[in-house]
């Protein structure tokens, strides 16, 4: 009986396994989505300690929760902010009427001690959807164990995406403590986007379905070489996006017409370089239809790359209308998403895969 059960389960599991892998990739990309608008919104140190926000699970929703207060029982770490600074609770204790630095201790990580409801509250949000990203990354992984006889790829790969989740979350912590330092932003974005082609690739290699493709070795190199356009193009894009926050901080958040009035050198490559990309990914699709390849996705690609493309054009020439920042990016995490997906369809012909 107990034999019969098992069976039948891990039939279940085997069934729903290219579901789970979506709704994971679905919820990746949700991530990706809320970093996207806690760019937007400046929100990157709304919880400046991690995982926990002020030393809260769940964060304040008032400055007074993070004031000094007389007669007042403290967590050990809860956080507090005086003159300018985060102080530590060490241990547990309730306060007495004057305040004793005895029970306190500064904050070592760094030097950044402002609250904004707002902010702190986006912050938690997306880390919320981090880790019910995390939890599907580990149940999916969980449900791989079922294949390990048959496919071992498919439960080592799930199981090196569990491990890039945690990753991906310390380098998370990493940004918060280097108050958004510029190149761990981008490598935290690198990461993201690994995470995509892997959640991808299982979702490819669970697809039952038999579709007529062709094999054209020129052409599949050439899709590589796209998708390693898209990636520089998007780290291009982080450091263009860094040189904006500086501009905003010198001219402020209404002087959306200053931000670009005198561009730096990576946004010129960033811009130019982007029609290269238009241009390879253009040649992609006349060969594709031309040869009559069946490659389906590149009808997703040119859709996502013309709308990339828009935006950018948006956001320079009518100063960053509002939530075109976040489309942009999001669009271009989308892209790659698809152009890895295009890569994995055209070299069917090249690689032997099992059928999950």
């Amino acid at each position: 009986m107990n034999s019969l059960f098992w069976f039948k389960f891990k039939a279940v599991v085997k069934r729903n396994f290219r579901n789970t892998a979506k709704i994971t990739l679905a919820l990746v990309y949700l991530v990706i989505i809320a970093g996207a608008v806690v760019r937007m919104t400046g929100s990157g140190m709304g919880c400046p300690d991690w995982p926990k926000c002020f030393g809260y699970y769940i964060p304040p929703t008032d400055i007074s929760q993070l004031q000094w207060q007389p007669e007042f029982t403290y967590k050990a770490g809860q956080v507090i902010i005086r003159e300018e600074s985060l102080w530590v609770a060490k241990t547990d204790f309730i306060t007495e009427n004057n305040y004793n630095e005895v029970n306190w201790e500064p904050y070592q990580k760094h030097d950044y001690a402002i609250f904004n409801a707002f902010h702190t509250w986006i912050e938690f949000i997306n880390r919320m959807f981090g880790a019910l990203a995390g939890i599907a990354t580990l149940i999916l992984a969980i449900a791989s164990i079922s294949f390990w006889r048959e496919d071992k790829k498919v439960t080592l790969i799930s199981w090196l995406i569990v491990f890039g989740m945690g990753f991906q979350a310390w380098l998370g912590a990493t940004v918060v403590y280097s108050v958004l330092e510029p190149a761990k932003i981008t490598l935290h974005m690198v990461m993201a986007l690994i995470i995509v082609a892997l959640l991808v690739y299982l979702i490819y290699r669970s697809d039952s379905i038999s579709e007529n493709r062709k094999y054209d070795r020129g052409v599949i190199l050439t899709i590589w070489v796209a998708l390693g356009l898209t990636m520089v193009q998007i780290i291009l894009g982080t450091q263009v996006r860094q040189f904006v926050d500086q501009q905003i901080e010198i001219f402020g958040e209404n002087a959306k017409d200053m931000w670009l009035a005198s561009p730096s050198l990576q946004f010129y490559i960033h811009r130019s370089f982007s029609i290269l990309v238009v241009l390879v990914n253009l040649f992609i699709a006349y060969s594709v239809y031309q040869k009559k390849l069946g490659y389906s996705k590149i009808n997703w690609v040119l859709g996502l790359l013309f709308i990339e493309v828009i935006t950018g054009v948006v956001m320079y020439y009518f100063h960053f209308p509002f939530a075109s920042q976040p489309l942009h990016l999001i669009l271009a995490a989308f892209l790659f998403g698809i152009q890895f997906y295009l890569v994995l369809e055209a070299s069917k012909g090249m690689i032997s895969r099992k059928t999950l």
